[in-house]
């Protein structure tokens, strides 16, 4: 394990509210580039309309998607937000939903869309965080 200490001040703290029909990854993309945040962590709780969940198959260096086309819950959302090796920011999200009969399911967050609100708090960390392509699993991983 490698640790780094990223602040010992305040930081900045964000409310994010999405509404119906929002798509969740591209308008937290657009709001981390919007303000240039580069290390984020965020956590969640609300509804989608529908969502795809990813399981990364190692071998394949690709997601399994898991569509889910119905309502859920929100059970948590949790992620971070940094930069990509050419310098765009990239947010990694996992979720656990709800589903009607109780169940849950969980995964990689490829794509959601919110209904009927999602509600999220950004904290930003003043260090740049950036990824690097880890060239036997393919996935883009934090290098301190």
């Amino acid at each position: 394990m490698k640790a780094k200490l990223l602040n010992e001040d305040q930081q900045k703290t964000y409310a994010l509210i999405f509404d119906k029909g929002d798509e969740v990854m591209a308008g937290l993309r657009q709001f981390a580039s919007d303000n240039h945040l580069s290390a984020s962590q965020f956590t969640a709780i609300g509804g989608f309309s529908d969502v795809v969940l990813g399981f990364y198959d190692v071998a394949l260096k690709d997601y399994k998607k898991i569509p889910v086309g119905e309502q859920v819950e929100v059970l948590t959302l949790a992620g971070d937000i940094t930069l990509k090796p050419d310098g765009d920011v990239q947010v990694h999200a996992h979720a656990v939903i709800g589903m009607s009969d109780g169940m849950a399911r969980g995964g990689h967050l490829l794509s959601a869309t919110v209904f009927p609100t999602l509600e999220v708090v950004l904290t930003e960390s003043p260090a740049h965080l950036r990824r690097q392509v880890d060239e036997e699993t393919g996935i883009a991983l934090i290098r301190l």
